[in-house]
């Protein structure tokens, strides 16, 4: 009697901070997942208030690791990334819920081609109906440092469902090839939050990978319930690390005319925007000023 070949491992990699609640509706839809060989670490990312138990109480079958502080959104996975044992990993932030069918699609496109390094699945808002948030991406302008989501904020009905590869991951769900993570390293510590998928997928194609979009893949985003839509953290790190990113994969002219365009054109802008509130006025020039007290960085480190 022939016997099945085994299905390749999955190590399922999500972050909780300070959201059991959340973290566990996450867990709940992992638990009617089709695919069966894959485990699940989630990593408590030194919770100020709540306790991550629940976690461990509910769902057993997830590994909760303990970090005693917050390490940002790197540094959390990577905790995890070092104990992973599957073929592949998937992080997925803890504010999504999943289709039962998404890990078997974004497996069998892996397994397809061992030139992709990474591939992202075709993300919903959950509190929308059908409306896209991510079906892939355009390449990030070299000078604007900016990009756009296909199918962003479109009614989901079909239009996208073509398996491409794409410029880059989404990091609220991107599955990595593990020997990919074995040759260029761990993700990059210095963002803390936002633009470590970006960061690491440049690394990933200057490697000769592929990033592709899977949309027979298919999750629900919460979106941004750790540190809210529109609050001064975020316009802190979006702004200090759209800089740091350009610092880090741009030289030369390039690197020249994108901080130029920073300094000219969007520092400016953002400026005005938040002329009349000083939270995020605050936010947006403690990030300027942190790329200039931190103006020796390493290209090459990744923690």
């Amino acid at each position: 009697m022939e016997t099945k070949p085994q299905q390749p491992m999955v190590s399922i990699v999500s972050v909780n901070y300070d959201q059991p609640e959340v973290t566990c509706e996450m867990l709940a839809s992992l638990r009617k997942v089709t695919y069966s060989n894959f485990e699940t670490l989630i990593v408590d990312n030194g919770s100020p208030t709540t306790s991550p138990n629940i976690i461990k109480e509910k769902y057993p079958e997830a590994k909760l690791i303990i970090s005693e502080k917050n390490l940002g959104f790197a540094g959390g996975n990577n905790i995890a990334l070092k104990q992973a044992k599957g073929d592949y990993i998937l992080l997925l932030n803890n504010d999504t819920e999943v289709k039962p069918d998404f890990l078997n699609s974004l497996v069998e496109l892996m397994e397809s081609n061992k030139e992709i390094g990474i591939s992202s699945s075709k993300i919903l808002y959950f509190y929308e109906d059908n409306i896209i948030q991510y079906a892939g991406a355009s390449p990030i302008n070299p000078i604007t440092s900016r990009g756009f989501h296909y199918g962003y904020k479109e009614k989901d009905n079909g239009q996208l469902n073509k398996i491409t590869e794409t410029s880059y991951p989404h990091g609220a769900c991107m599955m990595i090839r593990k020997s990919v993570l074995e040759e260029l390293g761990l993700l990059y510590e210095g963002y803390f939050l936002y633009y470590e998928e970006l960061d690491f997928a440049e690394r990933v194609k200057r490697a000769g990978y592929k990033i592709y979009f899977q949309p027979n893949s298919t999750i629900l985003h919460k979106e941004s319930i750790s540190t809210g839509k529109n609050s001064p953290l975020k316009t802190y790190y979006m702004n200090r690390n759209r800089l740091l990113f350009v610092r880090r994969n741009s030289s030369g002219i390039t690197l020249l005319l994108a901080v130029l365009y920073f300094f000219l054109i969007s520092l400016p802008k953002n400026t005005i925007k938040y002329l009349f509130n000083k939270k995020h006025l605050s936010a947006l020039y403690r990030g300027v000023i942190w790329n200039i007290t931190h103006f020796n960085i390493n290209k090459n480190q990744q923690l």
